[in-house]
C-alpha cells in the first residue's frame, strides 16, 4: 500500500517591538501535495514451471536464479496485489511458501524484502488427465490429452498475492465450466467442415486452460474482485485451430461475465450461477496470450473485452526496452510496441498480451511495463521470463477526496 502523509506546521509571525517594527521574513519550505491512497495491483507471467512434478519445488529448496531475478523485480516494483503466472501448482502450496521465504523476504541486489501475508492458489487444468483421446492420435494419457496441455497437474499455474486479506470462501472458480455452455461457443472443426472432437468428447471438454477465478480481496480501496485467468496460446494446434478457439473464448468468458449478472448457464465450481455483480470494482489480470492488432490470436476476442463497457483500457503501460527489442527484430507492427510486454524471439517478435485491466470508477495514477533497456538497472533480471512484470497504480474519488 501506498501512503503518503504531509504533516504541515504553521509557523506564527513574530510580534513586532515597536509599533513601526516590521515583521521578520520567514522562509516556506516546498511541501509536497498530499497523496491519496493507492494500491498497486500488477501480473507477472515468471515462468516458474518445470517439466517434472515436484521440480520446481526441489529447484526452490536448492536455490535458483530464475527464482531470485523474478523476486528482484517484485522487490522493485512492490506491487500490493499480484497474479503470478506459469507457477506450478501443488496441492500443499510448498513452491508458494517456499518463493515467499526463501525469495520474496530476501533482499536482493540491496532491494528491501517484501512479504505477503496473504496468498491464494488452487488447481488447474494443465497436466490434469481428461482420460480421453483429445488431440486425434489414437491413445490417451500424452501432455495433450490433459484437460489443458501439461505435463503433470499444476504445471503452470496460478498464484494470486496480496498484502490485504482474501475472502477465499467467496472466490468463484470456473476450471471446471463446460466449454459448450458457453453461447456462441467456436467449436474446433476441421477444415473439411466436420467437428475436430466427436459428441461425446465435446460435452465434457473444459473451457478454461488454466482456471478462470474471481478472487475477492478487501483492499485499502474497499472490496475488488480481482479476476484472473491464463488462457492458452493460440497456436501449437493444427487446421482445426482449436487453441486459436479456445483462447479466444477463454477471453469471452469474462467479457460474458462482466456483462451478464443474472447469466444462469454461468455456473461457477461452487454451484453459484451469474456473472459479476454490476456495482463490484474489479481488476482483471493475467497473460492473455491474445494482442489486439497483432500475433496470431482472435483480435476480435480481445477487442470486446478491452472495449467492455465496464472496462477502462484508456491507459497503457509502456516501457523503452520494448521499443529496443522490437526495433532490433525489425517485425511490422500494426500496434505501438511501446507497449508489448512480451518476447518471443525472433521468430515472432514482441507482443502486447500480459494485461491489468481496471473497472470504471477507479482513477488511474499511473503505470508501465517493467522491461528496462539493456543499459537499465534490472535488464538481467528480465532474462529470467518471456514476459515481463505490468503493473497499474489505482485510487478512487473517495481516497482522493479525503486529502483535498
Amino acid at each position: 500500500m501506498h501512503k503518503r502523509f504531509v504533516l504541515a506546521c504553521l509557523l506564527p509571525l513574530l510580534a513586532a517591538c515597536g509599533q513601526n517594527a516590521e515583521a521578520p521574513s520567514v522562509a516556506t519550505p516546498d511541501v509536497p501535495a498530499p497523496q491519496p491512497i493507492s494500491v498497486r495491483f500488477a501480473t507477472y507471467n515468471s515462468s516458474l514451471y518445470d517439466e517434472a512434478d515436484g521440480g520446481l519445488i526441489a529447484r526452490l529448496e536448492q536455490g535458483d536464479d530464475a527464482a531470485r531475478k523474478i523476486a528482484a523485480v517484485i522487490q522493485l516494483q512492490r506491487p500490493d496485489v499480484l497474479l503470478i503466472n506459469e507457477f506450478d501448482y501443488d496441492p500443499e502450496q510448498r513452491a508458494a511458501e517456499l518463493f515467499q521465504r526463501k525469495y520474496l523476504e530476501v533482499r536482493h541486489s540491496g532491494l528491501a524484502p517484501i512479504r505477503y501475508d496473504y496468498r491464494y492458489s488452487a488447481a488447474v487444468n494443465t497436466g490434469e488427465p481428461s482420460g480421453l483421446d483429445l488431440d486425434n492420435d489414437g491413445q490417451t494419457g500424452s501432455p495433450n490429452d490433459a484437460w489443458a496441455f501439461g505435463k503433470h497437474p499444476g504445471q503452470y499455474g496460478l498464484l494470486v498475492l496480496s498484502r490485504f486479506p482474501i475472502d477465499a470462501a467467496a472466490v468463484r472458480s470456473f476450471q471446471k465450466f463446460l466449454w459448450k455452455d458457453l453461447p456462441d461457443a467456436r467449436r474446433p472443426m476441421n477444415p473439411d467442415g466436420s467437428p475436430y472432437h466427436s459428441d461425446a468428447v465435446w460435452q465434457q471438454l473444459r473451457l478454461s486452460s488454466k482456471s478462470h477465478w474471481d478472487v475477492p480481496i478487501e483492499t485499502a480501496l474497499g472490496k475488488v474482485h480481482f479476476l484472473v485467468s491464463h488462457p492458452t496460446p493460440p497456436v501449437f494446434d493444427g487446421p482445426e485451430r482449436r487453441n486459436l478457439a479456445r483462447n479466444a473464448d477463454e477471453i469471452a468468458l469474462w467479457t460474458h461475465y462482466l456483462s451478464e449478472p443474472d447469466a444462469a448457464w454461468l455456473c461457477d465450481d461452487q454451484g453459484r450461477c451469474g456473472g459479476l455483480s454490476s456495482d463490484a470494482r474489479f481488476v482483471l489480470a493475467g497473460d492473455l496470450n491474445a494482442d489486439r492488432l497483432d500475433g496470431d490470436g482472435d483480435h476480435v476476442a480481445i477487442a470486446a473485452l478491452l472495449d467492455a463497457p465496464r472496462v477502462d483500457s484508456s491507459f497503457v503501460p509502456r516501457s523503452e526496452g520494448a521499443i529496443d527489442v522490437a526495433q532490433a527484430y525489425g517485425f511490422t507492427r500494426q500496434g505501438d510496441v511501446a507497449t508489448h510486454t512480451g518476447d518471443f524471439g525472433s521468430h515472432t517478435g514482441t507482443l502486447r498480451i500480459d494485461y491489468v485491466l481496471p473497472s470504471r470508477g477507479f482513477t488511474i495514477l499511473g503505470g508501465g511495463v517493467f522491461w528496462p533497456r539493456k543499459e537499465g538497472a534490472g535488464y538481467d533480471w528480465t532474462r529470467a521470463s518471456d514476459h515481463h512484470m505490468v503493473w497499474l497504480d489505482l485510487t478512487t474519488q473517495d481516497a482522493i477526496d479525503v486529502v483535498r
